[in-house]
């Protein structure tokens, strides 16, 4: 995913806390009612937004908060 220089990426970690969780994409997206597809574009980064409702049922079903499966990729000053 190409950004403008000095802006951060919002790099998605989602498949870190499925497999903490043991938990297989399909049943989040279940869960959280999305499709699998849908779910797989998220956590491959090629999505560019997400609405708070879907984050929110996210966390529920990994017992987790958003800063556990999205990072803040800050791109070095001058690079």
């Amino acid at each position: 995913m190409s950004q403008t220089p000095d802006i951060p990426e919002i790099v998605v970690t989602l498949d870190v806390m499925l497999a903490r969780r043991k938990m297989k994409a399909k049943d989040l997206a279940a869960f959280v009612g999305i499709t699998e597809a849908n779910l797989s574009l998220l956590r491959s980064g090629k999505v560019k937004g997400v609405r708070f409702e879907t984050l929110a049922r996210i966390c529920a079903a990994l017992e987790c908060r958003p800063g556990d499966i999205l990072d803040l990729d800050v791109p070095d000053p001058g690079s």
